[in-house]
Order: C-alpha cells, then structure tokens, then sequence
C-alpha cells in the first residue's frame, strides 16, 4: 500500500485527504471499515466503493466492494449511479456530499454520503459511498402520526379522555388539563380565569365526584367558599354556556 502526502494540485482545498495510488490501497485500509459500518447499522445500510481508476471508466461496471448490496440490488462488478458520470466530467470539484437523498429502483429513499478518493496527480480514482434505506422509518413514521391524535381532538365533538389508577387521578388530570388551557400559572390567573375553571369542570361533572368542590379549590389556591360562590355565579349568569 502506498499512501502519499503528495498534493492533487496546487492549493486543492481536498490535499488534507491524502492520496491513494490505487484501489487496492484504498480497499487494504477501508475494506474492514466498509464491514464494520454495514455491520454497526444493520442490513438497511449499503456501503460501497467503486473502482474509478480506469483511463476510460465504464460505469456499468464500477462496484469492487459492496455490503448489504440487497439495499439497491447490486454486487461487484455492478454499476454506478447516475452521480458517477457528472463526477468524472469534473475532476477538479469537491464532490464529497453527506445525507443527500437517493432512491432506489423501486422508488425508496435512501440517505447517502459520498467521499471520493484521488491519485498524487488529483485524478479521482475510487468512491466510498454509504446509502441508508430509510422506506422502514419513514412507514413507522406513517404509522405513528396514524396512531396520533390530532388537532380535532381538542374539539368539543371530540373530547379528551384520561386514564388513572383511580377516581382520585382522573379528577386530577381533568383539572390539571382545564387550568393548562387557561395557560397561565394559577398565581398569576385572575378571578374570571378561576371561574372559566370551574365552569368548565362543572359542565364535565367533575364537581359531582366525591370531593370534587375541594380538590378544585385546593389546585386554584382558593378557599372553599369561594369556589362555591364563583361557581354560583357562573351558573346564575350562565358564563360558558
């Protein structure tokens, strides 16, 4: 193997890579770095490198390693992709890219990254590619915002449910939730605040569970009483109705 710290060119902003004499070079350092990684991510992850060092490179057959090659359904001595000819055309750019977006044949995303290799005279001889197939996650995803509910939920056609180990946790969460939609601290709520509360806890029945009058009183910082009188008032005038 040689490695060389001879430049591509002058000032090419790619000389702190280093440079590579041939694809054996590249594949005797890289080869149990390209199984590592398949490996550490699992079988949706492609790794990959192609063979560029022909004077008359045919991108029908650049592949001289692959893992996971089931991702896009190639093997050694498969092709390139279709960046492989725009790359070759210009030799001279930065054509190293991360987490771009690829697809595959059948019409799955992939998430791929691209480091190109050069020779001491700067021409590109070799690509490392990783293509991550991420059709699952994105199923997933669509599943999981399925299962979400969503901003209908919040409507009085559609209310809210909540779950406890006893009456005493569910009147809690329903209390908890009137006072997060008055979206102020309970100290710097006002008296109508309070009575908005209480209305609304009134119309859910949670004044008719045992001890629901106190419990609420106690979360709004007011004295029994009190919430007994607001409460007679919002009914009297009838406020949320």
């Amino acid at each position: 193997m040689t490695l060389t710290s001879a430049q591509p060119a002058a000032d090419h902003p790619l000389a702190h890579m280093g440079t590579y004499e041939s694809v054996a070079d590249i594949l005797a350092v890289f080869r149990p770095a390209m199984h590592a990684m398949a490996a550490a991510v699992g079988p949706g992850c492609e790794v990959v490198l192609h063979d560029l060092s022909a004077p008359d490179v045919d991108l029908g057959h650049t592949i001289a390693a692959i893992e996971n090659g089931h991702v896009t359904g190639r093997e050694v001595g498969g092709p390139s992709s279709s960046l492989g000819a725009g790359v070759l055309h210009n030799q001279g750019a930065d054509h190293n890219a991360f987490g771009y977006r690829g697809f595959t044949a059948d019409g799955r995303e992939l998430r791929c990254s691209s480091v190109y290799f050069r020779n001491s005279a700067g021409r590109i001889i070799a690509a490392l590619c990783i293509n991550f197939d991420i059709s699952t996650i994105q199923r997933l995803q669509s599943l999981l915002q399925g299962l979400l509910p969503t901003a209908a939920s919040d409507s009085p056609e559609q209310p809210n449910e909540f779950f406890g180990r006893d009456l005493v946790a569910v009147m809690d969460a329903m209390v908890t939730e009137a006072i997060r939609e008055v979206g102020k601290p309970v100290d710097q709520m006002s008296r109508d605040d309070r009575i908005a509360i209480l209305t609304k806890l009134d119309q859910q029945g949670v004044l008719q569970m045992r001890k629901g009058i106190d419990r609420i009183a106690a979360r709004l910082g007011i004295s029994r009483v009190t919430a007994y009188s607001y409460l007679d008032e919002a009914r009297n005038h009838g406020v949320g109705k």
